[in-house]
């Protein structure tokens, strides 16, 4: 696990293989390269590698006038590479940079259609705050949850 890789999202092929991870993972939110785009003006975004093999991706949403003091953090794992840890690396990083950007609270955000997501955020101190559709139309509610 020495080996793992995590660079900024800040190319086209990062920005690719960002959307590849999300979209993987988020089947029912599938974002165009331009969705990725606009989002990397925001948010600090991620890739992460074990040597060349793409396994992952994080977003912090950083606290704005809106939110308060509140960072959305968010690490996702491709299935075929879950459960060696790399999650936790992931979020530990991602973490610490909501961490540095002053976040008094720390929010993360998954969808109900991913029972590994859910374990993993309650496993690592997350408790719902808040399940919603995100459109109408939309069956698989997303869950808010808040690090306690």
């Amino acid at each position: 696990m020495n080996d793992l890789r995590v660079r900024t999202v800040d190319d086209d092929a990062s920005i690719r293989d960002w959307r590849y991870a999300h979209n993987v993972i988020v089947p029912g939110d599938i974002l165009s390269l331009d969705d990725v785009r606009a989002r990397t003006g925001r948010n600090h975004m991620e890739v992460a590698y074990l040597g060349d093999v793409l396994i992952g991706c994080t977003t912090v949403r950083p606290p704005t006038k809106d939110n308060g003091a509140t960072a959305t953090v968010i690490a996702r794992v491709l299935p075929e590479h879950r459960r060696h840890g790399l999650g936790t690396r992931l979020y530990e990083r991602a973490l610490g940079q909501a961490r540095a950007l002053d976040a008094q609270v720390i929010e993360t955000v998954v969808l109900a259609s991913n029972p590994d997501g859910l374990r993993f955020a309650e496993q690592h101190g997350f408790i719902e705050v808040e399940r919603y559709l995100l459109r109408e139309g939309d069956t698989v509610p997303w869950i808010d949850l808040r690090l306690s």
